[in-house]
């Protein structure tokens, strides 16, 4: 399994960043995570209006006071960075009645989904090539999950941009991947290779699919693809041998190098076609009514969970919102 075992790998009193620092490095490392903030208050609670926590995927840094609220709240943010998109999202919580805290007052959260814009790769297989690939791509702009059934094959050091995935089954990563991936097969095993070929053509969402080996590899492939009854223009998605042609040699750096430059020549169309612009008359993010009316809702006691805005406040957060 993930090498992730509980709701937090680690938190804030094993940090020395706060949030506000956790981002600069989550932003290097092409991270998807989410902002947390406490938008008002009311009755007695475990943090004031504007507490901040940054929660990913592994991690969480800061706090907003702990017990069952920062745990449903670190829930609904990693259930918000599994839809892979920015968004921004407001809910309510009632510490006593929800949630059972003693301090039984209310809050309201703002949850700012940061997606980024890093294309996303998937590396299967931990062995030669894959080592000597890896460092390559931690100084490209790629968010790299590393994928393999062995720990021990793993090198001590992972760089920022990769998350080590230790999982006993591959496959089943292959099937929750998130959706434009890019996949990069470079396993021990054929069977394991083929396997994981069949589960990331079925998603027929991938943005790219390559996969180590030679002419005859791919031939085989094919025709057991086609047994099992899949398109040829599905099969031909499949990029086998992968790597730039005219990039000979079968060094382990060798063939890492021609599989980086077939990476670059993607990610650069990659982010070519992120850089379409918006459709004319699009609008994205809290609208100001959604806002205003969450911060006026009342709790389970019937009292304001934060006080109409004045005038000067309600400028504020409209120029940070998206007016109607």
């Amino acid at each position: 399994m993930s090498k992730t075992s509980g709701l937090n790998d680690s938190f804030q009193g094993f940090h020395t960043q706060t949030w506000s620092q956790s981002i600069a490095q989550l932003e290097e490392a092409g991270t998807n995570y989410v902002i947390a903030t406490v938008l008002g208050t009311s009755g007695s609670t475990p943090r004031a209006s504007g507490t901040k926590m940054v929660i990913c995927g592994d991690h969480i840094y800061d706090t907003l006071g702990g017990g069952h609220l920062e745990f449903v709240v670190i829930e609904k943010a990693r259930e918000l960075i599994a839809q892979g998109k920015s968004a921004q999202v407001i809910e309510q919580f009632h510490l006593a009645a929800n949630l059972g805290q003693c301090c039984g007052g209310g809050a309201v959260i703002l949850f700012e989904v940061i997606a980024s814009e890093h294309m996303k790769l998937d590396v299967y297989g931990a062995g030669h090539v894959a080592q000597a690939l890896i460092p390559i791509l931690a100084k490209l702009p790629v968010q790299v999950r590393w994928i393999d059934n062995r720990e021990d094959v793993f090198p001590e050091y992972i760089p920022s941009n990769v998350t080590k995935v230790v999982d006993e089954f591959p496959v089943e990563q292959a099937k929750q991947a998130m959706a434009n991936s890019a996949f990069l097969i470079l396993t021990h095993n054929h069977q394991l290779d083929f396997e994981l070929t069949e589960a990331i053509l079925k998603r027929n969402d991938s943005l790219w699919l390559g996969v180590i080996g030679s002419d005859t590899k791919a031939k085989r492939f094919k025709h057991r693809l086609m047994h099992r009854e899949f398109a040829e223009s599905d099969i031909e998605k499949m990029i086998c041998p992968v790597g730039v042609s005219s990039i000979n040699g079968k060094l382990p750096m060798e063939v890492a190098v021609s599989i980086s430059g077939q990476i670059i020549q993607l990610y650069q169309q990659y982010n070519l076609d992120k850089g379409h612009p918006a459709k004319q008359g699009s609008r994205e993010g809290l609208q100001w009514k959604t806002l205003k009316n969450a911060l006026v809702l009342g709790n389970a006691e019937g009292e304001s969970v934060i006080q109409e805005s004045t005038s000067e406040q309600e400028q504020t957060i409209k120029a940070q919102v998206i007016s109607e």
